[in-house]
């Protein structure tokens, strides 16, 4: 039996916890944006084409965010399909969320809502708020290393309010504005390149740059549906909600088989235990909970009590 000291077990540095959430590559980024298209078309289907408005529509999607969202917070390891799920949610629900906050019930910005702007303000501030608490309570602020169980329910609130966050700022930018969503969409571009090359030629801090990149994915999703889903005389391709969500579903399921394939033929290392990073005391892991020499990560096998994925 291991012996603990201040909260600290003995044996800490031979245990690991089991991945959770995806490692941030050129393939996240892709179905990240995939992801939150089809969040934003079906969002117009469900509402608008269905005629459910927003309040049914919300309804539909916060259960489907709520199931999906308890089955990945119980997961024993990184399961794509599971976690690219609760993103979909998210994204979902976070069109209905600012839609209603800025517009109301009708379609046009600040009918019986705060409007766009004010929308993004006022969520700008609640993520400020979300990344406060995060600090506060001492988990990893690194999205590819999160580990602990408190970190893991930061994390998706943090991207829940994020892709909220998007709607509204991605709202504004091409409606308050008048540029359109085709040159909106040309902007956020231009920024995301920005923001690459920061990544690589600056010392910019990377988490910082994830988040911002992150919000950005939204408005440029947005505006990849537009295109799609529009009328060809509002210089969209016609498609309509039914056809361009369809068609974004088939991507997407795609590309997570290919992740899924991916990661089992490459396991995802399992990270140290979590360590709360001020007072050193050990936290609830998220994952399944292996034992490994220390600085062989990869000979890892479960503990007695874990629930290791069969």
């Amino acid at each position: 039996m291991s012996t603990e000291t201040s909260g600290v077990p003995a044996d800490l540095g031979v245990r690991y916890v089991m991945r959770k959430l995806p490692q941030v590559t050129a393939l996240f980024w892709v179905i990240k944006i995939v992801a939150v298209t089809l969040g934003e078309t079906a969002g117009d289907l469900f509402g608008i084409t269905l005629a459910i408005g927003y309040i049914g529509t919300e309804v539909i999607f916060l259960g489907y965010f709520l199931v999906v969202l308890v089955l990945q917070l119980k997961a024993p390891r990184f399961r794509p399909a599971l976690y690219w799920a609760v993103v979909l949610g998210t994204s979902m629900v976070g069109t209905e969320m600012s839609d209603f906050l800025d517009r109301g019930p009708g379609h046009g910005s600040a009918a019986n809502g705060v409007g766009y702007g004010w929308g993004a303000l006022i969520l700008t501030g609640l993520l400020a708020v979300v990344f406060l608490v995060w600090w506060r309570t001492g988990q990893s602020y690194d999205v590819e290393n999160v580990s602990s169980r408190t970190g893991e329910i930061l994390y998706w609130i943090a991207i829940l309010v994020s892709n909220t966050l998007g709607t509204a700022s991605g709202d504004w930018l091409s409606d308050d504005t008048g540029l359109g969503f085709r040159n909106a969409f040309l902007i956020i571009a231009a920024v995301m390149v920005l923001i690459l090359a920061a990544h690589y030629l600056t010392g910019i801090n990377t988490t910082l740059l994830f988040w911002v990149a992150f919000v950005l994915t939204r408005p440029l999703g947005a505006a990849g549906g537009d295109s799609l889903i529009k009328p060809v005389d509002e210089g969209g391709l016609g498609w309509g909600t039914l056809r361009g969500s369809a068609a974004l579903l088939a991507v997407l399921l795609t590309l997570v088989a290919y992740q899924a394939w991916h990661v089992r033929r490459h396991p995802l290392p399992p990270l140290p235990y979590p360590i709360d990073r001020r007072t050193g005391r050990a936290l609830t892991p998220n994952g399944a909970v292996v034992l490994a020499p220390a600085g062989h990560q990869e000979t890892a096998r479960p503990t007695a009590g874990s629930t290791p994925d069969r």
